[in-house]
Formats: structure tokens, C-alpha cells, sequence
């Protein structure tokens, strides 16, 4: 029998006994037998019918990133608050730094402002300013006591916790220590503001303002005479002339009299401690006690 007759019945499993013996005899039997055995054990895998060409344009409409358009005007605002920023640190860390003077306890010192205006300090005072733009408004903060000599000029305004003093070119001293205030004009005319009341005062005029109660007065001086080496003082609370002697000194003074509040008119020199205290004792009555370097006991 021909080969070809007898493969194609054996691969569709038609043969008799006569053929089936007929192809078992033949030299590639044993071959094709063993093909057919082995693809038995290969399984078609799991298959999916695909889906509509719809449905994948639907699934890539859901699924695609939109495109962003730049916008112009979001740009140009970004590029805004940038330099706004950049305006704000310039002007808060440089253009608008405060410059701070101060002085300690029996110290003073003498400052010149921008303009060239003089400022001199008293012990344990302070000024502050803003230098950069000093130009278009002459203005500081005081705390303490100071002497001005300004410069003509645009509008010069000293600011205290108790009142403004303003004036255009002039000398004058302001001292603010706590509730006290008192502002003496010594060449052209200072305007005082307070919380009360606005005052002009002319060379030779004083203003005071102490524990809420103004006094008016004069002065022939051409300077308060703590520039030099003595404090002054008229009608003035005896406690606050120990207040200013501790600060000339730098020293603590102890007095649990009842002469606090008396006032008192008179001076003490600088740069003697022991006639500091005699001028302000003997009118009084008081005498002194010095212990250590700085430590003076008062008794009556």
C-alpha cells in the first residue's frame, strides 16, 4: 500500500487491521506516533474575543492626559510676585534698617545724624532712626535724654512715649524718663504735641510734663548743663534726682526716707561721687553711707 494512503487514514483513524498493520511497518510509524502523543498535552491558552474598535476609542478618550496651555497672564503674574518678593526683602532687610544709638549708665556720647544735625546722649539713653530715608523725613525716636542742635532743613521731629517735639532748625533738649517729660528750647522754636495739648516754645522757654501735670518755666542758659560735667535741676522730684545720680554714676542708691517726692532745686558734679553727694544731701538734711563701689545708703 502506499505510504501517503496509509498516513492520511492513520492521522484520521480510518485504518483496518490489514492497513493498520501495513503502517506499523513502515519506517516513520514509531515517529508519528510519538508526534501525535506528545501534542495531547498542549492546551490552546485562554483567549478573549477582542472588543470593538468603539470601545478601545472610548478607552483611550478616558485615559489621555490633556495637553496644558500656557497662559500668558499666569506667566506675567508669576514673574509679578516674584519681583513684589524681591521689593519686600530689599526694602524690609536693607532700606528700612533701624540705626540704634545708645549709652550706658555714666556714659554720653555724641552722635551726627545724616543731615549733620548733632545729637548728644545722656547716660542710659537711646535714638533710633531710619538713615535711608532720612532725606525725606528727619525723624527719631528718644528714650532718655538728649540735646539737639539741628540743621536747617525740612520738618525735625523728636518722638517720645510722652510727646512730639518738631521744630526746622534749632537746639533744644528733650528728657523722657518714665512719666517725666520736659523739653527746653535754647535757640528758635520747638512745638511740643502731646496727648493734651500743643505748645510752641521760644529760646529761653521750658515745658513740663510730670506724672500728667504741665509746668511752664525758663532757663538763661545756652545749654543744658549736663553736656558738660554737672546736672541741674529746679523744682524737680528729689527720688528723680537720685534716678540721675545712679545713672551718672552707675552706682544703686537705697533711701526709704520721706523726702521722696519733695522737690528739689540744685546740681551735682560728674566726676566726684562724694561731692555729688554732698550737694544733694545737705539741703535735705540726709547723710550718706558708701558701701563697696556701688552701693550708697541714704538716712535722714
Amino acid at each position: 500500500m502506499e505510504k501517503d494512503y496509509l498516513l492520511k487514514k492513520w492521522l484520521n483513524n480510518t485504518l483496518t487491521e490489514e492497513e493498520q498493520q501495513a503502517f506499523n511497518e513502515l519506517e516513520d510509524a514509531s515517529i508519528s506516533q510519538a508526534i501525535i502523543d506528545n501534542a495531547e498535552h498542549f492546551k490552546a491558552s485562554h483567549f478573549s474575543t477582542p472588543a470593538p474598535f468603539e470601545n478601545l476609542q472610548k478607552r483611550l478618550a478616558t485615559k489621555q492626559t490633556p495637553l496644558k496651555k500656557l497662559s500668558w497672564k499666569r506667566t506675567l503674574l508669576q514673574i509679578a510676585s516674584v519681583l513684589v518678593l524681591g521689593f519686600i526683602v530689599y526694602y524690609g532687610f536693607f532700606y528700612n534698617q533701624v540705626t540704634q544709638i545708645q549709652t550706658l549708665a555714666a556714659e554720653k556720647t555724641t552722635h551726627s545724624l545724616p543731615d549733620n544735625s548733632t545729637v548728644i546722649l545722656n547716660a542710659a539713653s537711646e535714638i533710633s532712626y531710619h538713615e535711608k530715608n532720612w532725606d525725606s523725613e528727619r525723624e527719631l525716636q528718644l528714650e532718655g535724654e538728649a540735646f539737639f542742635k539741628v540743621a536747617k532743613g525740612k520738618k525735625f521731629d523728636v518722638k517720645t512715649s510722652e510727646g512730639t517735639v518738631s521744630v526746622l532748625g534749632t537746639q533744644f533738649n528733650v528728657k523722657q524718663r518714665d512719666t517725666y517729660f520736659e523739653v527746653s528750647c535754647y535757640e528758635g522754636i520747638v512745638q511740643v504735641t502731646t496727648s493734651k495739648t500743643v505748645k510752641k516754645l521760644f529760646a529761653g522757654d521750658t515745658f513740663r510734663v510730670d506724672a500728667g501735670v504741665q509746668f511752664t518755666g525758663a532757663t538763661e542758659d545756652n545749654a543744658p548743663k549736663w553736656t558738660g560735667t554737672m546736672s541741674s535741676f529746679k523744682s524737680v522730684r528729689f527720688y528723680q534726682v537720685l534716678e540721675e545720680l545712679e545713672r551718672q554714676y552707675n552706682i544703686s542708691i537705697t533711701y526709704e526716707g520721706n523726702k521722696q517726692t519733695q522737690f528739689f532745686t540744685g546740681a551735682f558734679v560728674h566726676d566726684n561721687l562724694e561731692n555729688a553727694l554732698q550737694a544733694i544731701t545737705s539741703p535735705l538734711g540726709l547723710t550718706y553711707k558708701i558701701e563697696g563701689v556701688s552701693k550708697v545708703i541714704l538716712l535722714d
